[in-house]
């Protein structure tokens, strides 16, 4: 099982009130250029918020949520900082009720 870092926030404030793309582009960059794995991933409506063991955080935030995860507790400390207005946490995977850390309750249309 692994640990996983979370910031949670509405999908708008997210992704349209926050410069976030340019955040997620400037870390790739930065993770590509020093050759390291990428450790995040972001998720619009999570579906580990469906964990009966995250109600208490599925109830504080506005829906439809969006997270970022990431293997690197830093990474998610230094976007609380960038960001502020955001939940933060952890949980293991995969377990019983969180089967697949990224899965999304919305379909990729493609």
């Amino acid at each position: 099982m692994q640990t996983y870092y979370y910031v949670l926030a509405s999908q708008r404030f997210l992704l349209e009130e926050e410069p976030f793309e340019e955040v997620l582009k400037e870390r790739t960059r930065n993770y590509h250029e020093r050759e390291k794995e990428i450790d995040f991933w972001l998720i619009k409506d999570p579906a580990f918020l469906e964990a009966p063991e995250m109600a208490k955080v599925k109830a504080k935030c506005p829906l439809p949520a969006a997270a970022v995860i990431s293997t690197d507790p830093q990474f998610i400390t230094w976007l609380k900082l960038r960001l502020e207005f955001v939940a933060t946490g952890e949980f293991q995977a995969p377990s019983e009720t969180i089967a697949d850390p990224q899965a999304s309750l919305t379909p990729v249309s493609g």
